[in-house]
């Protein structure tokens, strides 16, 4: 099993730096034909021209785009939703067996836990039973460590240092492989969050950026304090020329490029 669960993290995270570009691509489940992102097949050929190194989408997606992939780019499938922007209370439900995720050929299977919900404790324990599952299958998981509720009976958002750092934690706590969570805003707080997590961190992008250059800044700053590369969707798909902008993001996480050079590649 542990061989199993090494190698398929090989096909999405470098083996040299210990880093991966991960282009989240797993909207249109909850929101439908997201603008950005209506045809598959042409955002992943897209992101296999700028080098992504795995796509975190759903099984509906990967069938669309299947004829796009090639075998350097992972494929990490989202196993937890349930909801949609049309009801629903934005609870997380195990969607798809592990048995499924192996049969698509999957490199790892994606779980959101949001400690501090009404409902955390069973959240916990959907994510901590499927580890077991999918780790019984020799595939990787990645938990989507979502923090919200109280701290000192104060209310946190959802970028709060504090909160960000003890749901990394909790999530390899309970078995994740890797943690993809948000950016706290500082290298100085995210080198804590990393510190305090015995497993790989990847930054989410969350709601929409205003401009490109906030982005790479936010890449830049949780390189340096030891995150592990990115999981992000809008603030990648979201601006033009998706290529290129992978491109940049790739130069950024793989072969230490700047802020500065990410932007030239953009703009160029």
């Amino acid at each position: 099993m542990e061989t199993g669960i090494v190698l398929r993290k090989n096909q999405f995270f470098d083996t040299k730096d210990k880093r991966s570009v991960i282009i989240a691509l797993d909207h249109g489940g909850i929101a439908g034909p997201v603008e950005g992102i209506e045809n598959p097949a042409r955002v992943v050929r897209a992101c296999v021209a700028g080098g992504a190194d795995g796509i975190l989408t759903t099984k509906g997606f990967a069938d669309a785009s299947r004829g796009e992939w090639n075998r350097s780019m992972g494929l990490i499938l989202r196993v937890t939703g349930g909801f949609t922007v049309l009801g629903g209370g934005f609870e997380e439900e195990m969607i798809m067996e592990p048995e499924s995720v192996l049969a698509y050929g999957a490199s790892c299977a994606a779980i959101t836990v949001k400690f501090g919900h009404r409902r955390e404790g069973a959240f916990i324990k959907q994510a901590s039973l499927a580890v077991d599952a999918f780790h019984r299958l020799g595939l990787p998981v990645m938990i989507e460590a979502m923090p919200t509720g109280t701290i000192d009976k104060k209310n946190f958002p959802a970028n709060d240092p504090d909160g960000i750092r003890m749901a990394a934690r909790m999530a390899a706590e309970i078995g994740a492989d890797l943690v993809k969570t948000y950016y706290t805003g500082s290298p100085e707080s995210f080198s804590r969050v990393t510190a305090a997590c015995p497993v790989p961190v990847v930054i989410l992008g969350g709601a929409k950026t205003g401009t490109i250059e906030e982005v790479f800044q936010d890449i830049a700053g949780a390189l340096a304090s030891g995150g592990a590369g990115i999981a992000m969707g809008r603030n990648i798909w979201g601006f033009p020329n998706l290529a290129a902008t992978v491109e940049a993001v790739r130069g950024m996480v793989h072969s230490g490029w700047t802020v500065k050079q990410a932007l030239e590649r953009v703009r160029g």
